[in-house]
């Protein structure tokens, strides 16, 4: 199989996430502003889910980029990583009917870490491809760790003040916002030589 394949099939799991994500959202039965500003906590975690759902998108474009090839180790970690992500509609409609409730938060940091650790098992996958610059590998190993790390306070924090818990899910998206330069500048180089 061959990489374009395996990021055309990830391109459409993806697709699908976010379009469940938003037929997810209900419609006010009153057409009044205090109707739309009372649906806030759904419109709030459906932003967030959609910002992390479209920062994976970003990054696993780049990561899945770099790899030499593909094999069964980085076929399954692919897999395992677009299974927690199909589960991100569901529990974001369900923080986002029961905001303020620590079970919903909790789900949903459990979750965002499996998505952040099946990114981190994806992209092991694709460094045993690439032996070339070791220093992009430990960046990437670092955010990883610090990522899930974050998710585990999270975690911890639900039963003990659950607003800081929602704060602490919300910080690893925006960590990875903005690809790596260094593997943009990779993948720039490549484009242009071919």
């Amino acid at each position: 199989m061959g990489r374009n394949r395996l990021e055309a099939f990830s391109d459409g799991v993806i697709a699908i996430i976010i379009t469940i994500m938003v037929l997810n959202l209900k419609t006010p039965t009153d057409p009044t502003l205090r109707s739309l500003f009372q649906m806030w906590p759904a419109l709030s975690v459906y932003a967030l889910s959609f910002l992390t759902v479209a920062i994976y998108w970003v990054n696993h474009h780049h990561l899945l980029h770099l790899a030499h090839h593909v094999d069964g180790p980085l076929l399954w970690a692919n897999m395992n990583l677009l299974f927690w992500m199909s589960l991100l509609p569901w529990v974001t409609g369900y923080l986002g009917e029961n905001h303020a409730l620590p079970l919903p938060i909790g789900l949903y940091g459990g979750v965002a870490l499996a998505c952040a650790h099946s990114f981190h098992w994806l992209a092991e996958a694709v460094a045993r491809h690439r032996s070339d610059d070791s220093t992009i590998h430990q960046k990437m190993r670092k955010k990883g760790w610090v990522a899930q790390g974050i998710y585990l306070t999270a975690l911890v924090a639900v039963p003990i003040w659950s607003p800081l818990a929602l704060i602490l899910i919300a910080v690893p998206p925006l960590m990875y916002f903005m690809p790596d330069r260094r593997i943009e500048g990779i993948l720039g180089g490549k484009s242009s030589a071919h």
